[in-house]
């Protein structure tokens, strides 16, 4: 041990005396460069003789006599006069008028963001299409009139055989006016319908005993389902899941208007950590101009070698390379904000400055993790969709459930009639049929087509065709011209009274019922349900995970980000103190001008320092404040 420690300090003594020899000889070689030559005195008589050297260089032109112009490299050790104080880099940026500001606060850019960002209108718009589906939905409980107004005119040859004189020209006419009103509604619970209709004719014919004659039909149609879409039906299925909706929708909302907020903030300090960023840097900047000033004044009275002005050139460029990255990251943050704040491309805001009036805050207090978590797990609105999807799944459950059932509908119908005309006196001396006397009537009138008696003895005269046998010729009858009922003689208004005397009437009451032997559709349906919520619980526990890690790394975050400003304080404290030192040590010999500007970098970097931490502790709380939810609070926003 003790013969390698004498060796070590042998080595060094060795290292020190050659170190000692190179500046000593250094110092000569710089005396003897500064040394002028010493020049051989003219003769007073004699001219001295030029040279070839000389002779060649009086024999060029003017053009190839011409001094060449000097480096910048070699004008650092030739120049005597110290050179000017280079300006400040230009910080103008493209595209940004520097005579218009906007002045923001957070709480200004806060609003402006509400009011103008795209991505909240779209989330807002996605809340009406929602409150609008709804709606429509809902519509199928609303009643629905109709009315189907007919007319109907029918001519038909006059076919009853065995009238003599009958002609092509012979025709039964007939004209009917219908008028059909309807009301249809769904029940809103148990999932029944209701037709309510009133049926009203009016019907004119040359073969009528009534012409014209009114016709009249009140009624209502009731369909109950008694067991499957009792309880719930596809109607109250998708109304049912469209609320749920719509209540996600509003919760994407309130995530949406979250998110956005938390960018402004993080924009808002990131323009705020950029501008002091670049007053650090062109303090900076200015540190360097003072010693570039100083450098040359020395270097000018010969206290100071040529050297130095290369050594305070280069830090001085260093710096003007910095400042003009920190005006870029300037544009870059402001950009960001503006994106946010400003609704289109073409506002004018974009060529203005934004002048932030906030500065960063610190709250020394620490913070509470169980209480962070507890808010976290109430107002994440990732939880509330999820929990909104639980209830969206348990009544597709319900439904398809319900749609295994078989179904027993009740069904009824309660109708009344009324009957009105103006009775025709079949007596007068002109015939009505050919070939019948006047005032009869055949017993058997009427179209083959539609007149069931008509048709019969139609097909009895062709079997007797058949045979040979002369057609059947119905006897003719004389129609009666008194005792018809009075009640049913008159006009519309007569027909409408017999209607409410309910005298004729038609009720009916039925049930359907449909057992399907296995509803294969519906069970599947049900087991996607069901296969459904189990996937919705693992998605559940999978939210509630993120939400810990978030909650526990944004907490962390905050804490981290408050501890490092307290020590970025202490060393830019430590750092103005040894920068002071190290001027005071500089200006009285005893420091280099690399020290010096070691120094005046630390300070640089330290106030840097605190400044991206004053800046990512309120980054950091605002992070905090998205991961609990606690954003429209914090910032006194409140979401009707």
């Amino acid at each position: 041990m003790r013969q390698a420690s004498h060796k070590c300090k042998f080595i060094v003594m060795i290292r020190a005396a050659i170190l000692c020899c190179s500046i000593i000889l250094t110092g000569a070689l710089h005396t003897t460069a500064q040394t002028p030559t010493p020049q051989a005195t003219p003769t007073p008589n004699a001219a001295p003789l030029p040279s070839a050297a000389e002779a060649a260089q009086d024999a060029k032109t003017p053009e190839q006599t011409a001094t060449p112009t000097p480096s910048p490299r070699s004008q650092l050790f030739t120049l005597a006069a110290p050179r000017p104080v280079p300006p400040v880099p230009s910080l103008v940026r493209l595209g940004v008028m520097s005579d218009r500001m906007l002045t923001l606060s957070l709480n200004e850019a806060i609003r402006r963001a509400l009011e103008n960002n795209n991505d909240i209108d779209v989330a807002r718009a996605d809340v009406r299409v929602a409150e609008f589906t709804l709606l429509s939905l809902e519509g199928v409980y609303r009643p629905i009139f109709s009315v189907t107004p007919q007319i109907t005119n029918r001519v038909s040859p006059f076919t009853q055989p065995g009238f003599a004189g009958e002609t092509p020209e012979d025709a039964i006419s007939t004209t009917s006016f219908s008028l059909i009103p309807q009301v249809t509604k769904q029940f809103a619970r148990g999932g029944g319908r209701y037709d309510v209709f009133f049926d009203q004719s009016r019907t004119t014919s040359n073969l009528a005993l009534f012409n014209p004659q009114y016709q009249q039909n009140l009624g209502v149609n009731i369909n109950q389902p008694l067991w499957r879409d009792r309880s719930i039906d596809a109607f109250r299925r998708d109304i049912r899941i469209q609320r749920k909706r719509l209540e996600q929708t509003d919760a994407d909302f309130r995530l949406r208007v979250i998110d956005v907020i938390s960018q402004v903030q993080a924009a808002y300090w990131e323009i705020v950590f950029a501008l002091r960023d670049q007053q650090n840097r062109i303090a900076n900047v200015n540190l360097a101009r003072e010693n570039f000033r100083l450098t040359e004044a020395r270097v000018a009275a010969g206290s100071a070698a040529p050297l130095a002005r290369a050594e305070v050139q280069t830090e001085l460029s260093t710096r003007e390379t910095e400042l003009l990255v920190a005006s870029q990251n300037v544009s870059r943050a402001e950009n960001n904000l503006k994106q946010l704040l400003l609704k289109d491309a073409m506002d004018a805001a974009w060529s203005a400055q934004i002048v932030p009036t906030d500065e960063p805050t610190l709250d020394t207090t620490a913070i509470n993790l169980n209480d962070a978590l507890t808010e976290a797990r109430q107002n994440r609105p990732e939880l509330r969709r999820l929990r909104l999807q639980t209830d969206i799944n348990a009544i597709d459950q319900q439904f398809f459930r319900n749609q295994t059932r078989p179904r027993i509908d009740l069904q009824a119908n309660v109708a009344t009639g009324g009957f009105a005309g103006s009775f025709v006196n079949r007596n007068p001396t002109q015939p009505v049929f050919p070939g019948v006397p006047a005032g009869q009537i055949p017993i058997i009138i009427g179209d083959s087509n539609t007149n069931a008696n008509a048709f019969l003895l139609q097909q009895i005269n062709v079997l007797r065709a058949t045979q040979g046998l002369n057609p059947v010729v119905p006897p003719n009858v004389t129609p009666p011209t008194s005792g018809v009922n009075p009640d049913i003689q008159g006009g519309f208004f007569r027909g409408f009274s017999n209607l409410l005397g309910f005298d004729n009437r038609q009720i009916t009451v039925g049930v359907r019922i449909e057992i399907p032997f296995r509803n294969q559709t519906a069970q599947a349906q049900l087991g996607g349900a069901l296969a459904q919520r189990e996937q919705i619980a693992a998605r559940t526990r999978l939210q509630e995970q993120t939400i810990e890690t978030e909650v526990r790394n944004a907490a962390q975050e905050v804490e981290t980000a408050r501890r490092r400003v307290l020590t970025a304080r202490t060393a830019r404290e430590a750092a103005e103190l040894q920068l002071e030192g190290e001027r005071r040590l500089f200006e009285n010999g005893r420091s280099t001008q690399f020290l010096l500007f070691q120094r005046e970098n630390q300070l640089a970097n330290s106030r840097n320092l605190e400044l991206r931490a004053e800046t990512d502790y309120n980054q950091a709380l605002a992070r905090l404040q998205r991961a609990t939810s606690t954003t429209l609070q914090a910032n006194n926003i409140f979401i009707d």
